[in-house]
């Protein structure tokens, strides 16, 4: 299950516009429950078919929107914490895949672990635990 309201917005960088949104999905079990709770960054850019979806599952010292959170924040519980929503963090998280390979005119949807970005980016945005 999604949530309905994914609108793009745009970013652009170096010349180059990217379309980028934020998402929630989680897996349905069948009995009305769900779990699997993953935050998500889309980014792709304008006019190419294919995309990176940067994912933040939940788990251990992980905390994403579980309906306790606002969405699009993702954290640990460390209290270091970063707003999906915010243009900054987005392109941090562009900068920090694009470095580690992703290629934007890729016609593939390509799906990154946003943990594996996060504490560069954290670093980045100036991000620190809360006490």
């Amino acid at each position: 299950m999604a949530r309905k309201e994914r609108t793009p917005r745009r970013l652009v960088v170096d010349g180059e516009t990217f379309m980028w949104s934020v998402g929630h999905t989680h897996s349905a079990l069948g009995d009305g429950r769900y779990e699997g709770c993953s935050e998500t960054l889309d980014i792709r850019l304008f006019k190419a078919r294919g995309r990176l979806r940067i994912a933040f599952r939940n788990g251990p010292n992980r905390i994403v929107p579980e309906g306790y959170m606002p969405s699009g924040a993702v954290g640990l519980t460390d209290g270091t914490f970063l707003n999906l929503h915010e243009p900054g963090t987005v392109r941090a998280m562009l900068d920090e895949a694009l470095g580690k390979g992703w290629q934007p005119d890729n016609p593939l949807t390509e799906e990154m672990d946003g943990w594996s970005l996060f504490d560069a980016v954290a670093t980045r945005r100036g991000a620190v635990p809360s006490e």
